[in-house]
């Protein structure tokens, strides 16, 4: 097989190359993954005191870095400073709280069923964990895949999209120098060596597109090792006629241009219900030229470039032929800038109502009434997240039963999740157990029953 090459842009100057390296190809990565197996019962051997003391360590030394990072985030995959500072300081979050977690109880004690003895349940580490992750949280996502795998006892090997791997190596450094050899190694590279990581790991999370989550929930599940795998949103916003309309197209704008909508959380289509339709499409429209595309480096800015050349197109594409509310202009330059848009009169089986186009492009949607919002939002195979924007109490407590949405938001916008929270959707958008919070505990750890009899019984 050929060398494959893979290069890091800075998608607010393509010219400014970060990395360029050749792949290190299938058998180094499962050369690591041996490594990590190795590692791991001096690990998971070392007790809750030394592995909560090395992730406080881990936590405490990305603070010291944040700076750093935060502009390593801003070159390498285009994050507005503002939002690179936060996802770094959520990522020191992220590891200060699992450092608490191999204190936490790892089972239970039972009385059997007749006669002396002891029933216990205990949960143990698998062994490595298979990380693949995106390039859109460089430092967050792949923190908090590896935090609670490491608390828990299982070693890591972590393979990140080519467009971060500067970011990745660069986190690899900190957390490395913190660690026992083996620990966690990052294999950088591409399809090839994801596939051989997740191929020889004993437990699998993966967060990307829907298509490659498909592919990797089946291998793992023929394998038979445990497999998480988030694939994406195409999130609702619904907005009610009672909704504070001002407050409401704020959260959603943001929405929709924040990272310029390079998240699995933005906001894709915006239901307006009955009488709110005019309002909202004034001031989301209002709201949405507020926030152009800019330089991300620059605080101000909300909507920074997209990935690529080719995310650019998609975008442009995602809104031809539609009714455009607004668009605002994009920087003079060599950037791959997106302008946030919103657009209507969309119909069935449009692109905007089917498939996650990854941009700062959304669709604004009509609805006679709440049943019919909730109907529209399940029309998808996506089930992530949806925002609700109302001031009844009873239409978020009935009204939303039938949402099949992973995390429901109200009066808060799609994006922004609490990392001690479960984190995940239903249908197209995951497969597996949550992540984040206790959920990701238990997913890195298998549960035993042991049953405990005396030696001797008269």
């Amino acid at each position: 097989m050929a060398p494959v090459t893979h290069t890091s842009y800075n998608p607010a100057d393509p010219a400014d190359v970060l990395t360029e390296f050749t792949a290190p190809g299938p058998r180094a990565a499962a050369d690591a993954v041996a490594r990590a197996r190795a590692a791991q019962p001096q690990w998971r051997g070392a007790g809750a005191g030394a592995r909560s003391a090395v992730l406080a360590s881990i936590a405490e030394a990305i603070a010291d870095a944040a700076a750093e990072l935060a502009a390593l985030a801003v070159r390498e995959v285009g994050k507005p400073v503002t939002e690179a500072r936060a996802e770094v300081a959520r990522t020191v979050a992220t590891w200060r709280y699992y450092a608490q977690a191999p204190y936490e109880p790892t089972g239970t004690v039972h009385e059997p069923a007749a006669g002396p003895g002891l029933l216990l349940t205990r949960r143990r580490p698998h062994g490595v964990a298979g990380l693949v992750t995106p390039w859109n949280f460089p430092f967050a996502i792949p923190s908090w895949k590896a935090a609670p795998a490491l608390a828990a006892g299982n070693t890591v090997v972590l393979k990140p999209a080519p467009e971060a791997t500067v970011c990745a190596l660069r986190l690899a450094e900190i957390v490395g120098s913190e660690l026992p050899e083996g620990v966690f190694t990052v294999v950088p590279g591409g399809a090839a060596e994801g596939a051989a990581v997740l191929d020889a790991a004993d437990a699998v999370s993966f967060t990307g597109s829907t298509a490659v989550g498909a592919r990797v929930v089946a291998a793992a599940t023929a394998r038979g090792v445990p497999v998480q795998a988030e694939t994406g949103g195409l999130n609702a916003a619904i907005v009610l006629p009672d909704a504070d309309i001002g407050r409401a197209a704020a959260h959603i704008a943001a929405a929709i241009a924040g990272y310029a909508g390079q998240k699995c959380t933005a906001t894709s289509r915006v239901i307006a219900v009955g009488a709110a339709l005019e309002p909202l499409r004034e001031a989301l429209a209002e709201a949405l030229r507020a926030l152009p595309a800019g330089d991300p480096a620059d605080p101000a800015t909300v909507c920074g470039p997209v990935i690529s050349a080719h995310a650019r197109e998609r975008a442009a594409e995602a809104a031809e032929g539609l009714s455009v509310l607004a668009a605002g202009p994009v920087p003079e330059g060599p950037g791959w800038y997106a302008a946030p848009t919103l657009v209507e009169k969309a119909e069935p089986g449009h692109r905007l109502l089917t498939e996650e186009v990854f941009g700062p492009v959304a669709v604004l949607l009509p609805a006679a009434d709440l049943a019919e919002a909730v109907r529209i939002t399940d029309s998808v195979p996506h089930g992530l997240v949806t925002s609700v924007h109302t001031a009844a109490l009873d239409a978020v407590l009935h009204g939303l039963d039938g949402l099949r949405a992973g995390m429901v938001r109200v009066n808060a916008p799609t994006t922004g999740v609490d990392f001690h929270l479960p984190f995940g959707g239903t249908g197209a958008s995951g497969h597996g157990p949550r992540e984040q919070g206790r959920a990701a505990l238990e997913f890195y750890t298998a549960e035993r029953t042991y049953t405990l009899l005396p030696h001797n019984t008269a």
